[in-house]
This record gives structure tokens, sequence and C-alpha cells, in this order.
């Protein structure tokens, strides 16, 4: 059966279902290479990619500056932009995995690489954030000199690398690796600004407790962002449903469009990668009605509705009742649920 997209890639027959009767399923793929989705090269891999080298230099220089001026600032940040390298080599890598072709034990791909990245950069930015509180409060105690002027020129150096890598993360594509990978990116415009206005606080006044409590400030932040990239990652790696695809909603909306339906159930969304969204269902259709056309009407719903561009639709038949009177391909079914 041909639908009217004239999509690649369908499967549909028929198949013995001894529990529900006459089932009528149907595969949609859209534009999807096989079982791989291969979709070529994603924008977000050369962003990703210099975004890391402009991370990586700017560790390097904030790092040697925080060590001579004895700047928490600058050392948190230094530390906090390590981290950032590592998450982005990370995206970077799960992007260029997620290219990889599908086998057959990996039948979806290696998208959910990019999910798993996401996650990890969240759990880094809440972990390395509780590290900066640590340290800031033994600052807060100890006292510890800082020097103000060489503080705020190098914060003005990470500052320019990190709008940099943000202006170049931001003009790629917005799915959830790069998302994570930006939240990294904004924490450091955050605590390089921050060590920026401690080093000219301590220059005017002298006042050292700034350079620890601006720290502090970054680091709450940066658990707030981190707390939200792990639960949204967390969400897809638990394949819970994407929001505006909960089942009731899901549900009236076919009822509504499709009326030769008498009711949808087994219902199952969930999203492979950010945005690849999938959804089985089993569809129970009028006695008489064309299987065909309701897979069709179906579809049409679930795509222009909901985006879902990968779906799988079993039909059930009302009007198989008696057994006897049910038959496919010449041979009887089971008694269809109800």
């Amino acid at each position: 059966m041909v639908d009217e997209h004239d999509h690649l890639g369908h499967d549909h027959e028929h198949d013995h279902d001894p529990e529900h009767g006459h089932g009528h399923v149907h595969e949609l793929d859209h534009g999807h290479d096989g079982h791989g989705h291969s979709h070529g090269p994603p924008a977000s891999q050369s962003t990703l990619f210099w975004a890391l080298l402009l991370t990586l230099g700017c560790t390097l220089i904030e790092a040697i500056g925080g060590l001579v001026a004895g700047s928490l600032a600058l050392l948190a940040d230094a530390a906090h932009m390590l981290t950032d390298a590592a998450a982005l080599a990370m995206s970077y890598a799960a992007v260029r995995a997620a290219l990889r072709p599908a086998s057959d034990r990996l039948s979806y791909g290696h998208h959910r690489w990019q999910v798993l990245a996401a996650f990890t950069n969240g759990l880094a930015l809440v972990l390395l954030a509780v590290w900066i509180l640590a340290e800031a409060a033994q600052r807060l105690v100890t006292r510890t000199h800082v020097q103000g002027g060489l503080v705020a020129a190098i914060a003005v150096l990470g500052l320019a690398s990190n709008l940099g890598a943000f202006l170049v993360l931001s003009r790629g594509e917005a799915n959830l690796n790069v998302r994570g990978a930006l939240a990294h990116v904004i924490g450091d415009m955050l605590a390089s600004g921050a060590a920026l206005v401690a080093g000219l606080v301590i220059m005017a006044s002298g006042w050292m407790p700034i350079d620890a409590l601006l720290s502090a400030f970054v680091a709450l932040l940066m658990i707030r962002s981190g707390i939200g990239i792990a639960r949204e990652s967390a969400h897809i790696l638990l394949e819970g449903a994407p929001e505006g695809l909960d089942a009731q909603r899901v549900q009236a909306a076919l009822r509504s469009a499709v009326p030769l339906l008498e009711g949808i159930h087994h219902l199952h969304s969930w999203s492979l990668a950010d945005r690849q969204t999938m959804v089985t269902l089993h569809a129970t259709i009028k006695a008489g009605a064309d299987s065909d056309q309701s897979i069709r009407d179906i579809t049409r719903v679930l795509e222009r509705q909901f985006k879902v561009r990968h779906a799988t639709i079993q039909i059930e038949r009302q009007d198989c009742v008696p057994v006897e009177s049910c038959e496919l391909d010449g041979k009887p079914l089971a008694q269809p649920h109800r």
C-alpha cells in the first residue's frame, strides 16, 4: 500500500494477533534512509568544534592568571571552562557518533549518544557548582588576598572568548545537545563577568570577599541550569512522552479528526533524541471501515498536529464477530479485543 504522501520505507503488513484479532500494522518513517535515519552531517558539528577550540584557549589563560592573582573567581571560571571543554568535546563526539549507521544491535542508530552527552553535561555543571560554593565558603573564612588588576584584565579576555563561543553555538542547531553545551558557555560568561566585577571592586575598594561572593552567585545559577538540562535529557532517556504528546491529547485529536475510529489504546510516545518523536498505537475502527484510509487519516493527524515523523499503527476491526466470520488470507482469526 502506498499512501498519499508516497513515503519511502513504509512497512504495511497484516499481522495475526491472537489476542486482539485483526491486526493491520503500518509503520510510517518520513525521510529516513532505512534504519539508519541518516540526515547528513548536522550543522552543530562545526559549531561545537570551534567553540571547543575557543574554550580550551581561554581555560589555559584563566588557570594561569587565577594562580598568579590568587583569585577564586578566575580559578572557578577556569575550572568551569575546563569542564566546558570536556562537555563540548563530548557533545562533538556525540554528534559524530550519531552519524554512524544503524546496526542489528542498535536498530535506531546512535542518536541517543547526544542525549547522554547532554545529561552528563547537566550533572557536571551541578557538581562543579557545588565545588565552587564550598571553595567560596572557605575563602570567606580565610580572606585570601586577590590581585584585582590582574583579575580584571584576564576576565576581559575570558569574557571575549566566552562571547565568541556563545555566538558560534547560538548559530547552530538548537537541539538538546547544543543547548547543554550552550548552558556551559553561558555559565562561563557569567563567571567571567563576575570575575571582572570582582577585580574592579577590589581595585577600587580593596574589599576581598567580593571575589568569593560573586563566585558563589554564579555557582547557584550554574546549578539551576545544570538541573534543567539533566532533567530534560533524563526524561528522554526514561522514554517519557514529549511535551504536547501526552496520551489524552493525542486520543482527543484523533477521535475528533478521524470519524472512522471507535477507540485508541496501547498508545505510547517517546523521543529517540531531541525532536525525533516516535509513536505506536492500536486503533479500533468501525464495522466496515477501510483500514488503509484509517491509517492515512491517523498518520496525517500525527504528522500535521504533532510533528510525528515515525509512527507504527495497528488496526483492530470491530466487524470481526463472530469468530467464524473473521478471516485473513482464508484463515480464521481469534475473537477481537474490545
